[in-house]
């Protein structure tokens, strides 16, 4: 009876202890914005949306300039002109105003759709090196290192890299 009560007691410990280190996950984490900055492919998309932008820049501030030559115009010739044809000019003044804002708010919209358009397979490449190497690692879990408060798990960033071949 002894024997037996000690073989219980031997098992309970064995399945506690089992328990207890199944339940210790390994965790990871790692800064995917500077992983993804790393990366060759996210300097020439960046490259790229720059040159946008500076297209969309360069026309916004051609309208502007054409606008404002038209005030100008408007201004000087105001007083030759009948109210009627005024309020008309004045009125084809805030159209041209509107159309500017519009198409500013149409090249934000465009630059927004190009960097995720360009930014989406730079991602998807990172959480794919990501999972692997936490994989080879043996981690079940990998944190994103922006959001913790505490980082008690270990920097797969280096690893990360490497698998990329950065």
């Amino acid at each position: 009876m002894k024997q037996f009560k000690t073989l219980l007691l031997a098992i309970a410990l064995c399945l506690g202890t089992i328990s207890f280190t199944q339940a210790q996950s390994k965790v990871a984490h790692i800064n995917t914005q500077e992983l993804i900055a790393a990366m060759p492919e996210a300097k020439t998309a960046q490259a790229e949306l720059e040159t946008l932008g500076k297209t969309y820049q360069t026309d916004m501030q051609a309208m502007a300039t054409e606008y404002q030559n038209t005030v100008k115009q408007f201004d000087a010739e105001a007083s030759t002109k009948t109210d009627e044809e005024n309020q008309k000019r004045y009125a084809e003044l805030a159209e041209k105003q509107q159309r500017i804002q519009q198409f500013q708010a149409d090249a934000r919209q465009d630059l927004a759709k190009k960097e995720a358009e360009l930014f989406k397979p730079i991602q998807e490449k990172a959480f794919a090196a990501i999972n692997k190497v936490s994989k080879a690692l043996g981690y079940e879990y990998v944190l994103e290192e922006t959001r913790l408060i505490v980082a008690g798990g270990k920097d797969i960033l280096a690893e990360v890299k490497k698998e990329l071949g950065i």
